[in-house]
């Protein structure tokens, strides 16, 4: 009987290395390729083994090959959950699987899906046609086209910040995205038909209320943020209201009254503290006492009364609206609060429309669907933590998802007297707009 082999010093059986191996004194990390990785458990055991070069480590054909062609791990049976094996190969050279507990057999298919999304996203926020990408545009659609119905929805994070910048950009005039920007980076978005209060509302009930919220006067949004945030101050945009007087004054304007109103409305963009703030104010009150008269002419025409100077009242109601409700100096109130610089602009969120506005212009020609969804998305890859595309893919809904509801609430009654179903069949908006549990 021939004597038992005994494995190498430092080694657990002759298994792992050919017979000449000859393992050094310190023990080292081998170094192999990526398709000859350990597979058998003996191999694992030596792994920190030295060898004096890596082609001595022998492997069976099966080993290396079932290494190289696929997977170690089976996959799951659909039907049962049990583990799969493998049972041969279809005519194509796929690797068939088959559930020994059920008998369901099936392939493993490689899921592009979310390679592909990438591929759609550098795109849309690339300048380049879809003609200058590599391949042919029918291709490039052919691939892409399904991520169309994918709806982007903000996830809520719940971080509290200082200073919230509102704002919407409109696509024509038959939808507008509402933003909420903060920090340098997107919080919330919102789609709705018309910048009214219930919209403000579902756009601000996705954050939590900030210590100042900064707007260009939009309609509605004062009135959402004394219900959804109560203890929020809101500051106007001083660049928007120096524009609403330049637009009831002119640049050039004619008489003395308009030259001195625009001189006072441009110091606004000059303010940045209270002694500032009471100069202009002091200002704006003496030229009303002075040109009080003035404005008050009137002329009578078929029994009514009609205001000689119009542009200027309404340009002087804007501007003591704004003093009366306190909202055109709140970031100087602010800095005495809390100090630090406090913004009195919504620039921020300017520069946020103008990128979008340009790549919608570098795309132009998508019909009104897509140019939301694109909007959506740049927001989305804007947000201070985007999802991974194989996440975006597992919690976003679809067209189906959200066209569901709706079909099942426009399916017609089945009552007799023809009267709207009671129970079940109503449509949940805020399911889709708001933070609930199904859509964190």
């Amino acid at each position: 009987m021939r004597p038992p082999q005994t494995a190498p010093q430092g080694l657990c059986c002759r298994k792992c290395v050919c017979h000449g191996a000859v393992p050094t004194v310190r023990a080292q990390k081998t170094t192999l390729p990526s398709w000859l990785a350990p597979t058998s458990r003996c191999f694992r055991k030596c792994v920190r083994a030295s060898l004096d070069t890596p082609a001595q480590a022998t492997f069976s054909a099966r080993e290396v090959a079932s290494r190289r062609d696929g997977p170690v791990a089976n996959p799951k049976c659909a039907v049962c959950g049990g583990t799969m094996k493998r049972n041969g190969k279809t005519k194509a050279g796929t690797q068939r699987w088959r559930c020994p507990a059920c008998g369901a057999s099936s392939v493993r298919r490689i899921d592009t899906r979310a390679k592909e999304l990438g591929a759609f996203l550098r795109w849309l926020l690339s300048k380049r046609t879809t003609s200058e990408l590599p391949g042919s545009r029918t291709s490039f659609w052919r691939r892409t086209s399904w991520v169309w119905g994918i709806w982007p929805i903000a996830h809520a994070t719940g971080e509290v910040h200082d200073v919230v910048h509102l704002d919407g950009i409109w696509m024509r005039r038959d939808a507008v995205v509402l933003i909420a920007w903060a920090d340098g980076h997107v919080l919330a978005w919102h789609l709705a038909q018309s910048e009214c209060t219930l919209a403000w509302a579902a756009l601000m009930a996705r954050t939590p209320a900030p210590k100042m919220a900064v707007s260009d006067g939009s309609t509605g949004l004062a009135k959402a943020a004394s219900l959804v945030w109560k203890g929020t101050r809101i500051q106007r945009c001083v660049f928007h209201v120096a524009s609403q007087i330049r637009r009831y004054t002119t640049l050039r304007p004619k008489l003395e009254a308009g030259a001195e109103l625009l001189g006072i409305a441009n110091r606004l963009a000059h303010i940045r503290d209270p002694a500032s703030a009471a100069r202009w104010l002091a200002d704006y009150s003496a030229w009303c006492v002075r040109w009080e008269a003035f404005l008050k002419e009137f002329t009578l025409r078929e029994g009514r009364r009609i205001y000689t100077h119009e542009r200027l009242r309404r340009a002087r109601k804007s501007l003591n609206k704004l003093v009366r409700e306190g909202t055109l100096f709140t970031f100087v109130e602010m800095q005495e609060l809390y100090g630090g610089a406090w913004p009195s602009t919504n620039n921020a969120l300017e520069s946020v429309n103008a990128r979008l506005r340009e790549m919608l212009r570098n795309h132009r020609g998508m019909p009104l669907l897509h140019r939301i969804k694109a909007v959506f998305w740049w927001c989305h890859l804007h947000t201070e933590a985007p999802m991974p595309a194989s996440e975006a893919l597992r919690v976003m809904p679809t067209d189906a998802e959200v066209d569901g509801p709706f079909a099942n609430a426009q399916r017609k009654s089945k009552r007799g007297d023809g009267a709207p179903e009671e129970y079940g069949a109503g449509i949940d908006w805020s399911e889709f707009h708001m933070p609930t549990r199904f859509r964190r």
